[in-house]
């Protein structure tokens, strides 16, 4: 499907309407293909979202610090993200591509897909101004954002499950490594991930003992989560200890 084929429905699809398509058809249009490529628009598409995409975090998110602020920023514009804007908009269907890209099914790649995106993006800008691409932004990036978590997106599994402990002041993980498979230039590592205080003993293999660490840690938060409120139950049998210890220092006042 060439740009100009079902153009309308991509149009519907961003909610914005080209006066000038060359715009649209160079956005959508990769290096393998043509000198007439979207690596310019790219560029300039890339400083459009972080800005409208930060905006936008800023005003939804008053009370997030700005290192917090640039993690879920970093997390939203990634390419993983952008590729999954290209799906939802069927971008594939409309991109340019050489025959050793078509081939090798480069109209799938989360890499083409999201230089387009941000390509599109920087042709609805040179077509109608910010406030036009703001709103095509904020239309595509509105329920991405509604269903961020911006306490746990980006973080890893370990960080996650030490802060969730923490906040229930509980004592935090221990991992080990506890063997090791395989020949030396590719081994595997598998580790054990233990929180005494939930009586959670979990093990990952990994190729590295950071990413079995990873792994362990996630199954570890993961069984944790469902246990949330455990801790909380356990607070008031911890508060009802307290009138006993101080019953013996009111009696010696009272014998005073």
């Amino acid at each position: 499907m060439s740009p100009a084929t079902n153009l309308k429905q991509l149009e519907t699809a961003i909610s914005y309407t080209f006066k000038d398509v060359s715009f649209i058809e160079q956005a959508l249009t990769h290096r393998s293909h043509s000198t007439h490529h979207n690596e310019r628009l790219e560029f300039l598409g890339d400083a459009i979202l972080g800005a409208c995409v930060s905006a936008m975090l800023y005003h939804r998110y008053p009370k997030l610090n700005e290192g917090d602020l640039s993690r879920v920023r970093s997390n939203l514009v990634k390419q993983s993200a952008l590729a999954e804007i290209a799906q939802r908009l069927g971008l594939s269907g409309y991109l340019r591509l050489g025959e050793g890209e078509l081939k090798s099914g480069g109209f799938r790649r989360p890499s083409i897909l999201a230089d387009a995106v941000e390509a599109v993006f920087a042709a609805v800008y040179l077509d109608g101004g910010f406030e036009a691409v703001k709103h095509v932004i904020e239309k595509l990036y509105d329920p991405v954002v509604e269903r961020v978590d911006p306490q746990t997106i980006g973080k890893d599994a370990k960080t996650l499950l030490q802060e969730l402990l923490q906040g229930h002041k509980l004592s935090l993980p221990t991992y080990s490594v506890v063997a090791t498979h395989g020949a030396a230039h590719s081994q595997q590592f598998e580790v054990q991930c233990e929180v005494e205080t939930l009586e959670i003993e979990v093990r990952a293999a990994g190729a590295s003992r950071r990413a079995a660490e990873q792994l362990a840690a996630k199954q570890a938060f993961d069984i944790a989560m469902t246990m949330r409120l455990t801790p909380a139950r356990k607070r008031p049998s911890r508060a009802k200890k307290s009138p006993q210890l101080t019953l013996p220092i009111a009696v010696k006042q009272d014998l005073t």
